[in-house]
């Protein structure tokens, strides 16, 4: 759905239910516009004797009843929001109603019928955007924090709906219009052949945007991880008990467990959350020659995972593995694995059956190995609590994580122009040309917070949030 940015697009006043479809205890029917409170009462009858436009006061609610003509639809609660003192910046009234589907959709018909009209997808964002409530990076966390299923893409969507983000990218693109402006100032003298920009400081100030457009651009990959789930690949021989570790992370019977080598013929994935972080899990197709077509499809995928997990959980079974094994399975890995955002962890499995200790539980101990037994559950808190730990060693804490593609794309751009600006002026470019440059880095980092963006861009982003917000 697109939306229309017209000149009336902002004096419509507009209506959805802002709460999830279907029957619940209650709903909330949100209005926005010029006409909020006009609409209101044409339908609101207050508890409270003598209650009109006049005397009304803002973010209080009161109780009375929704009418139909004489016919009373519902007894609710409404709330004014006198502008700009608002979500939208608008003149808003929410009703708190009860969650009957009829009553929501008789009151939404009956907002329509005296003058309002139904939200599109995202419009009261949309309207909080263009009444300067929020800028545009976080008007799309609003978005992310109602998607967030884990504590860490709670807070990193709530960082960024507070300016987290916003804020470094204003400071950016702050240091670069100073300079700019100076640029631009000595194209208006050119024939003076003066120079207002210290090409000293400027150098140093390029040279510090690339740095910290770098950052921010190479945090796109965890970030982008932790707002979707760390993939966790779950790798191995056949029957090392790869499935059954699946189902029992999961404490569900998910994947399909046998006897018989080569069950798992394609990758199956699911995801928990852990101490607020989200993982995904993806049980792979056992390791080995086959002539059987279908497994060894599988088998192929299972090494497009590995390449794509952060964390790769080696599943063996404790009394089937000995030194040599390790070895060989770290060499066939070796071009997998050498990535300072992967970790290889060892999982002995089968416990269970273990009569005695292994020669090789030595050489064991020296890698970074979990014991368990994936059949009776045992130990895998220990897993879990080791695949918290890789994630907490990153110690991102309180480091701004890029994890919205559009975000990504506009720090490659803008990265793409400083690097055009550092060479060229290396090689002596002509003002003119540079001063391009410094345009397209202007552009590139004022589309994320919305400075400059076209309709088409607003239109998208906008159109993919849920109506009612």
């Amino acid at each position: 759905m697109n939306l229309s940015f017209s000149t009336g697009y902002n004096k419509d006043t507009i209506c959805a239910v802002a709460t999830s479809p279907g029957m619940g205890a209650i709903a909330v029917v949100r209005i926005s516009g010029s006409e909020s409170l006009e609409l209101l009462f044409k339908l609101f009858s207050a508890k409270k004797r003598g209650l009109n436009k006049e005397n009304i006061q803002s973010h209080h609610a009161y109780f009375g009843e929704i009418k139909d003509g004489e016919i009373v639809l519902d007894e609710v609660l409404a709330t004014w929001f006198k502008a700009p003192h608002s979500y939208t910046g608008e003149d808003s009234v929410e009703i708190s109603c009860h969650g009957s589907e009829y009553i929501q959709e008789k009151l939404i018909q009956l907002i329509i019928e005296n003058g309002g009209r139904l939200a599109q997808a995202g419009e009261f964002t949309m309207r909080a955007f263009l009444n300067g409530k929020m800028d545009l990076s976080q008007a799309e966390a609003v978005a992310d924090l109602i998607a967030s299923e884990s504590g860490m893409a709670h807070r990193m969507a709530m960082s960024q709906m507070r300016g987290g983000f916003s804020d470094k990218i204003a400071d950016l693109r702050q240091q670069l219009v100073q300079f700019a402006s100076l640029i631009e100032l000595e194209l208006d003298f050119s024939e003076e052949d003066v120079e207002f920009a210290d090409r000293g400081r400027f150098m140093d100030l390029i040279r510090s945007l690339k740095e910290e457009l770098t950052s921010l651009k190479n945090s796109f990959k965890m970030g982008n991880v932790l707002k979707k789930g760390i993939p966790v690949a779950i790798i191995g021989r056949p029957n090392a008990g790869k499935s059954t570790l699946l189902n029992a992370l999961l404490n569900e019977e998910k994947a399909i467990v046998s006897d018989i080598p080569g069950t798992t013929r394609d990758a199956l994935e699911d995801t928990i959350v852990i101490e607020g972080y989200s993982f995904r899990f993806i049980d792979t197709a056992g390791l080995r020659q086959s002539d059987d077509v279908v497994e060894n499809m599988g088998i192929e995928r299972t090494y497009d995972k590995i390449k794509q997990a952060s964390l790769i959980l080696y599943v063996s079974d404790i009394s089937d593995v000995n030194k040599e094994h390790i070895e060989s399975v770290l060499e066939e890995f070796k071009s997998y694995i050498n990535d300072e955002n992967k970790h290889f962890i060892l999982v002995a499995n089968k416990t269970d059956k273990l009569e005695e200790i292994p020669a090789h539980m030595k050489e064991m101990l020296e890698m970074e190995t979990i014991f368990v037994s994936a059949k009776r559950r045992e130990n895998i808190h220990f897993l879990a609590e080791t695949l918290v730990k890789h994630v907490k060693e990153q110690n991102f804490s309180e480091t701004i994580l890029v994890n919205n593609s559009r975000h990504y794309e506009a720090l490659s751009n803008a990265l793409g122009s400083i690097l055009e600006i550092e060479t060229g002026f290396k090689q002596q470019v002509p003002t003119d040309l540079i001063a391009i440059d410094i345009r397209q880095a202007l552009y590139h980092l004022g589309s994320i917070t919305g400075e400059v963006t076209s309709d088409e861009i607003l239109g998208n982003i906008f159109s993919k949030f849920c109506i009612g917000k």
